[in-house]
């Protein structure tokens, strides 16, 4: 019992360092695992034992026989479902031939790569050395995730690499898993004969399973068959359930089954969606802090010391500065992404629980069947996961700016409530090259700026979800257009820091526009006009329109005579050389020079 809970104390204050000080949760987890497992049975008790024994030893442990490795494969199914729910199609609209090819061929050459590397290097024999290149194949999205949350990227390039990290774990522990079959059975003829047809088994019931339960459960969920008590509960044991369903008539095709359904519900119309994924990400912080414990802390000390030698450190520079290179060039020849986001994505390739998870789990089969090499597999997996992470966590934005993918001006735009006037607007900063994005928690104004072409995420300004998005990151200026006056307050206070890097402003309440006392100015998108005003100018006349202004004079006289319409109201302005856009007060507060400059107002055209 004190084992047990240890390990969850342990781990969500693992958790909580790793939000503090902005680092993937994997280093202080692993640590922890080391510290209470290898190190403190060679260091600190007499008798060798450790502090927490994940395997039962005959004496004490936590899990007795292969239960270790059964929670640990329910587990990362609940992990990769997870990850799948967060897929959305839109994000891949000009990087999906890229992904594509990643998880093809720069998964190929990585396989190959690693093999020759690890054969040669470490002299492993070619049998294990494909094992562990199968095993690294995989880029977790629990750690890729922490690392650019902090890093204003490009949109695609933040796309592909968390696409690339949720998609190539099953394929990884497919290519794994088929390995060790041919190492477990002695290879030969017979297996070649037959891993064709087991590879098609694995993606023919990965997928069926995925996609079936997937729409059954949208099914009965939106019938409200289900209790909305219940409804959490009733998706986590459906996940579980398509696993297992999976595994028993393919083995090894629960992981890709749960991706699927995950993906398949992410991209779906349900309702509950949110409610769904937000438990289904607390379950995940919860599983992957005790994982990594557990996993560490079963090392041995005698294969920590395996790698004492120069050997590792030849082997982790070949993957990582020479393979993974290769293997990403490779995939994004011909792509739109630059020379130097290529680099970046080529830097940032930390492994993760997937990798950890299955290397203890074949290591110790390889182990048992006495395997000449096996001890290697467990130690040499682990020293890439926690490379990786350890080395991208510490330079990845040091190496983002370098290469110069890292955004110094964030530009795009942020709109807080997907109102019509909202949409109109987003649709002419859209239209004139600039990324905009929606947030609303009304699903009906969400459906119907997607149906516009716009991008629009359904969420809850009061959750914490915006600040955990990395498609986000390039996001600049800030602008709160609800209804509701607290919400525009609320999101300016809280939001402005992440957000409003360039700028952050909200519509003036309507006590406001009435006595001209404003709470802060600076932050206001427009002065003269509340969101009625613009709502009624809006409904009656949904234009935007255009006019040219050459001298201050000129300027003056078109704003006075927008604002004297009641349903005119001016909003931006527009450089016609150079596209600049900035909103009226932004512009009157910094421009020095007013020729070039095109006036943007909404409502009824006045033809000036």
């Amino acid at each position: 019992m004190l084992e047990l809970a240890g390990i969850i104390i342990l781990g969500i204050l693992a958790q909580w360092v790793a939000w503090r000080f902005k680092i993937p949760a994997i280093l202080p987890l692993i640590l922890i695992g080391l510290l209470v497992g290898p190190i403190a049975a060679e260091f600190f008790n007499e008798d060798g034992s450790k502090w927490i024994e994940p395997v039962w030893n005959g004496e004490k442990g936590l899990f007795p026989g292969d239960g270790l490795y059964y929670f640990v494969s329910l587990s990362i199914s609940i992990i990769l479902f997870e990850g799948g729910l967060t897929l959305r199609r839109g994000e891949i609209k000009n990087i999906g031939p890229v992904i594509t090819k990643l998880i093809t061929l720069g998964a190929a050459v990585t396989f190959f790569g690693g093999a020759i590397v690890a054969h040669y290097v470490f002299g492993l024999g070619w049998e294990l050395s494909f094992l562990f290149s199968g095993l690294i194949i995989v880029t977790g999205p629990t750690v890729i995730t922490p690392i650019l949350r902090n890093i204003p990227l490009k949109k695609d390039v933040s796309a592909v690499l968390k696409w690339e990290g949720i998609l190539i774990d099953p394929i990884g522990a497919l290519v794994a898993v088929l390995v060790f079959e041919f190492i477990s059975v002695g290879g030969g003829a017979g297996f070649t004969q037959t891993a064709l047809l087991e590879f098609l088994k694995i993606i023919l019931f990965g997928t069926t399973f995925g996609f079936t339960f997937a729409h059954a459960l949208i099914f009965v969920i939106n019938k409200k068959w289900v209790p909305h008590y219940l409804l959490n509960v009733v998706s986590l044991s459906t996940v579980l359930l398509v696993f297992v369903e999976s595994e028993l008539f393919a083995h090894e095709s629960g992981l890709l089954a749960v991706v699927v359904m995950g993906m398949v519900l992410g991209n779906s119309k349900l309702k509950n969606l949110k409610e769904i994924l937000y438990f289904k990400e607390s379950l995940s912080v919860l599983l992957i802090s005790i994982l990594f414990i557990l996993l560490s802390a079963n090392i041995d000390y005698k294969e920590l010391m395996l790698l004492y030698d120069w050997k590792t450190l030849l082997l982790f520079a070949l993957i990582v500065f020479v393979i993974r290179p290769i293997a990403v060039f490779l995939s994004t020849s011909k792509s739109n992404l630059k020379t130097n986001e290529k680099l970046f994505i080529s830097w940032v390739g930390p492994r993760g629980i997937v990798a950890a998870g299955i290397a203890s789990l074949f290591g110790s089969k390889l182990l048992k069947q006495g395997i000449e090499g096996a001890e290697y597999i467990t130690p040499l997996v682990f020293m890439i996961v926690l490379g990786t992470v350890l080395l991208n966590a510490t330079t990845a934005r040091l190496f983002a700016k370098i290469v110069g993918v890292f955004l110094k001006r964030s530009n795009a735009i942020m709109i807080v409530g997907a109102s019509d006037v909202a949409r109109l607007i987003a649709k002419y900063l859209k239209d004139n090259k600039r990324r905009v994005v929606l947030i609303d928690a009304n699903n009906e104004n969400v459906e119907k700026a997607k149906a516009e072409g716009l991008e629009s995420l359904e969420v809850n300004i009061y959750d914490e979800e915006l600040t955990d998005n990395i498609e986000l990151n390039d996001v600049g200026y800030l602008v709160a257009m609800t209804g509701s006056d607290s919400i525009n307050k609320y999101v300016i206070s809280n939001f402005s820091s992440i957000f409003g890097e360039q700028g952050a402003y909200r519509l003036a309440t309507s006590q406001e526009v009435i006595t001209k006392d404003y709470e802060d100015e600076d932050h206001l998108f427009t002065i003269e006009d509340d969101y009625i005003n613009i709502m009624e100018a809006v409904r009656e006349f949904p234009e935007i329109h255009e006019t040219p202004v050459n001298s201050v004079q000129e300027y003056k006289t078109k704003i006075e005579k927008i604002h004297n319409e009641i349903k005119s109201i001016p909003i931006l302005v527009k450089n016609k050389n150079t596209n600049e856009i900035l909103l009226i007060s932004e512009f009157e507060h910094d421009v020095k020079k007013i020729e070039g400059w095109i006036v943007v107002y909404l409502g009824k055209n006045l033809n000036i």
